[in-house]
């Protein structure tokens, strides 16, 4: 018994320890670890002991290079490379990743297993966030909650060519079939294509159905075409160059032929009632018929006419065409399909009007806005009594107003849209695109009476709703072709759609690379988009490269003629790069001959508030900005001139004059000295509101300056960046002031010239000092030899004296004396001070090489009454030498 009781024991205690054991195992998480806190700081150690070890390996170049020779070190790594390839292969494996890291190319493995590692990462991530998102209360994976008749759309994701799943679980891809080796089927035309820069000029030239007969110029157009001489030139051209020769029919030219039938057109009451929607035929039971002859178009004519409605779809190509070419032609009825090769029969294709333009035959298309314009520039057709199913969808506020949307809805019909961007110039076509073409018209006629009899229970009844979608259509079938015309302001509609700031360098790279484009696509009929791609174009004129390489660097794939014309490409970069850098906004609209326009927005009333204040008003600067002088928020206006332009908003000084008069506006010459120095010291103090003004001065901080990214970095740059007025102004200036400083030059020159003149003429009739000096000598001798009186003589000298002064006038009118002339010296001579000028000779003053004759006591020196002043000894001067020049 105690045996038992002791194997008892034994057994319950060992029953206890295995069930002790299994809690603990039901209680770790993982072998090892109990919770995930531990496991998360075991992975996390784990982690950095790794990362540390890697750090500590040796470092790429001469130092792993030395060690790699060691072939010991070299099979280590080999063989931790290995395994770690391995260890990343099963986690990657584990998360339904490519894993082939180790079976890779030599010359591009490095490249290859980095974008699968790559790769990786981002789907591991994108699983932990979903995971995070989880277990925070987020369900990404649920469906959202959408409102009743509600369609979301579906969104192609992934790829370009690959759509969602579809509600059966299978994936599908667009397919595009492009033919790289295709004939163009531009060459076999009967008109050759024109793609001159003039407008469009209707095909027409008869017009069944007609209300009011066609123009005398469309129908004369088909006997001016056979005119000689004109086989190079398009028709259209020259029919437009002898019109604007002649301006005859030049407003028939661009009108619309059934701009009169359209205006007259009225619905009929049984197209106003609600209808009986007649279903439709599935596609198996429905006989097709590709039209591609004469005899064929003329007898579906004939069809056409019989009956009372058909639908109609197009398929066009614009990728390898300037224009872009209508290429097949969709058209159904109740009972049959019809495609019509558009290429082969596009000459005769006008033989169709006469169903097409018959009021009483419903012609209903889906979004009809292009084709309309296609039938007219392809194939001279148009349209009356047009009903637009996309229209009515939009009256009735469909989710969605596309035809695979409308097909789904009313026949319950999943489109096949595969095809989409298939090349409709294939010949002969394949099954699936006859099959994708038949789709989009066969069901379209039971659509048609679906809708109208919905458009009459959406308005209860009355007819309004259904009546205003058949005055859209009539607008629709109104609308003509216009030809995409190039002018010198055609690019910039393009630029504004890049939405990317240029300077103007890369403008007028721009512009001339879009002149450029324009012209070669319309001589080699290819769409610009072929010739080179738009983003290519901002590309290489965003980046103005040096060389030609950086022009097919920047092109990837490089199009086919912008290889072949590179060396042109590249003259036209440099041909803008030579041109100065300014804003290009202002140097844009200067080239229009318009003033800078400034934004109509009104701003906020208040000084301190830049918010909305565009970028381009903080390049004013404080003397340039109206200012209101007196207090803050005065309530006068200054008036400003008109043409200065000024932003909208009212900006106020800086001063808060609060406990003081306002400032009076004094002159500058008028202040004492005390109030120019008030005036200096209040001027050397910093204005503390400046940092709040949208002035130069602008407070920023030092990254947003040094950002070539901001707005902050050019404006704070503005010197490199001068406008295109500012400089213009300095130039206009610079000229001005070379005007004036030539004239003033001529005019002092002229001035010159004239005194010399007159000082010349005045001088050649006076004699010199010293011809003056001996001529009087010898009057003195002459005179002094008549003085003295004769022994016996009884006459008294008063008598002789008079005697004399009587016989002078008779001297001195065989010899007149002429006097020097005064008014050409230095008068200060006389003045009695010594002068510095001694150039001129005194009369009255002897040189310091004369000497003064002795004269005996009683005796008197007998001078001339009346030229005493003039008197003075016949000696000869010796200022002529150097000794006895003046000292100064």
């Amino acid at each position: 018994m105690a045996s038992k009781k002791e194997k008892k024991s034994a057994n319950t205690s060992v029953s206890e320890e295995s069930a002790d054991k299994n809690q603990e195992g039901k209680r770790e998480l993982c072998p090892g670890f109990k919770d995930v806190d531990s496991f998360v700081k075991h992975g996390l150690c784990a982690v950095l002991s790794a990362t540390k070890a890697s750090a500590g390996l040796p470092q790429a170049g001469d130092e792993f290079d030395f060690y790699r020779s060691f072939p010991l070190f070299r099979e280590f790594c080999d063989s931790q490379g290995d395994k770690l390839l391995q260890c990343m292969s099963q986690i990657m494996l584990h998360h339904n990743c490519r894993s082939h890291v180790r079976d890779s190319n030599k010359l591009t493995g490095l490249e290859e297993r980095f974008d699968l590692v790559v790769d990786s990462n981002d789907v591991i991530l994108e699983k932990v966030g979903i995971l995070l998102d989880e277990a925070d209360g987020v369900n990404r994976s649920q469906q959202p909650v959408m409102p009743a008749g509600f369609q979301p759309p579906k969104i192609v994701v992934s790829s370009w060519n690959r759509k969602g799943s579809s509600s059966d679980g299978r994936a599908g891809t667009f397919k595009l079939l492009h033919a790289k080796n295709i004939q163009r089927p531009q060459l076999k035309f009967k008109e050759k294509i024109d793609n001159s820069n003039t407008p469009f000029i209707p095909k027409i030239f008869v017009k069944p159905n007609a209300m009011k007969p066609l123009p005398s110029y469309f129908t004369s157009k088909n006997t001016c075409r056979d005119k000689p001489g004109d086989g190079d030139v398009p028709a259209a051209l020259a029919d437009f160059i002898h019109q604007q020769r002649t301006q005859e029919h030049v407003e028939d030219m661009f009108a619309h032929p059934y701009q009169y039938e359209l205006d007259h057109l009225t619905t009929p009451e049984n197209l106003l009632c609600k209808p009986e929607p007649q279903m439709y035929r599935s596609i198996s039971e429905t006989s097709c018929s590709f039209i591609d002859t004469l005899e064929d178009l003329v007898a579906l004519n004939e069809k056409l006419c019989k009956l009372p409605e058909f639908a109609v779809d197009l398929e066009h190509h614009s990728y390898r065409s300037f224009l872009g070419i209508t290429c097949l032609m969709q058209i159904s009825t109740r009972e049959e399909d019809f495609i019509i090769d558009t290429l082969v029969l596009r000459s005769e294709m006008y033989i169709l009007n006469e169903s097409f333009t018959d009021s009483n035959i419903v012609k209903v298309f889906h979004g009809a806005d292009s084709d309309i314009e296609w039938l007219q520039k392809d194939l001279g057709l148009y349209v009356v009594n047009l009903f637009d199913t996309h229209q009515a969808s939009r009256a009735l506020n469909l989710a969605r107003h596309s035809l695979d949307h409308l097909m789904k809805h009313y026949c319950s019909m999943d489109t096949d849209k595969r095809y989409q961007l298939a090349d409709w110039r294939i010949r002969p076509l394949p099954e699936e695109m006859v099959q994708y073409a038949r789709s989009d018209t066969h069901y379209l006629l039971y659509i048609y009476d679906c809708m109208r009899a919905q458009l009459l229970d959406f308005n209860h009844g009355q007819p309004g709703l259904l009546q205003s979608v058949w005055n859209k259509s009539r607008d629709i079938s109104l609308k003509k072709y216009i030809k995409p015309i190039f002018t010198e302001e055609s690019y910039l509609e393009l630029l504004r759609k890049q939405k990317k700031t240029f300077n103007t360098q890369q403008l007028a790279a721009f512009r001339l690379l879009f002149a450029w484009r324009d012209k070669l696509a319309r001589q080699e009929d290819e769409s610009t988009g072929y010739v080179l791609p738009t983003h290519m174009m901002s590309k290489i004129s965003e980046e103005l490269p040096k060389e030609p390489q950086g022009i097919i660097a920047c092109c990837n794939p490089v199009p086919p003629l912008v290889r072949q014309q590179v060396n042109e490409l590249h003259l036209l970069v440099q041909e803008a790069r030579e041109i100065p850098l300014l804003k290009a906004e202002i140097a844009a609209q200067k080239k229009k001959g318009l003033t800078p326009i400034r934004r109509p927005e009104t701003l906020l009333f208040g000084p301190h508030d830049t918010s909305k204040v565009s970028e381009d008003n903080l390049s004013f600067s404080v003397d340039e900005m109206p200012v209101k002088q007196g207090t803050l928020f005065s309530e006068d206006e200054q008036k400003m001139d008109v043409e200065v332009q000024i932003p909208s908003g009212l900006v106020a000084s800086a001063k808060i004059t609060l406990f003081e008069e306002p400032e009076r506006q004094v002159d500058g010459d008028s202040l004492s000295v005390t109030q120019t120095k008030a005036r200096q010291i209040n001027e050397s103090f910093e204005n503390p509101f400046r940092m709040y003004l949208p002035t130069r001065d602008v407070h920023i901080s030092k990254n947003a300056k040094f950002d070539p990214s901001s707005k902050i970095f050019e404006i704070s740059k503005r010197w490199k960046l001068q406008t295109l007025e500012q400089q213009q102004q300095e130039l206009e200036a610079k000229q001005k002031a070379k005007k004036e400083a030539k004239l003033q030059a001529k005019k002092a020159a002229g001035e010159r010239k004239k005194t010399t003149e007159t000082y010349q003429q005045s001088l050649q009739n006076v004699a010199s000092v010293r011809q003056q000096a001996l001529e009087f000598a010898k009057d003195n001798e002459k005179k002094r030899e008549r003085i003295p009186s004769e022994v016996g003589e009884s006459t008294p000298k008063a008598k002789k004296k008079l005697k004399k002064s009587s016989e002078e006038p008779e001297a001195a009118s065989q010899e007149e004396f002429k006097p020097f002339d005064y008014s050409q010296s230095d008068l200060k001579v006389f003045s009695g001070g010594k002068s510095n000028d001694n150039r001129h000779f005194d009369p009255n003053r002897r040189s310091h090489g004369f000497k003064k004759k002795k004269v005996a006591k009683g005796q008197k020196l007998n001078q001339v009454a009346g030229n005493r002043s003039m008197s003075y000894l016949p000696e000869k001067s010796a200022r002529g030498f150097r000794h006895n020049w003046s000292k100064r």
